[in-house]
């Protein structure tokens, strides 16, 4: 299960942190849009290994 929750956050994360520049008219296809996918996948991960730490499952 925490394999789960923590490939969840990462799938999330990078996708909520590629779509972040288009909020201030960029586009999906930028630099901005791939780091800050990468930094939503990386905060994600963090995420998804505290809350499968906090539910037992490690």
């Amino acid at each position: 299960m925490n394999k789960l929750l923590i490939g969840m956050g990462a799938f999330l994360g990078s996708t909520l942190g590629s779509y972040f520049p288009v909020l201030w008219g960029g586009s999906l296809f930028t630099l901005g849009s791939v780091l800050f996918g990468t930094v939503g996948g990386i905060a994600g991960v963090i995420v998804g290994y505290r809350l499968s730490k906090y539910l037992g499952f490690i």
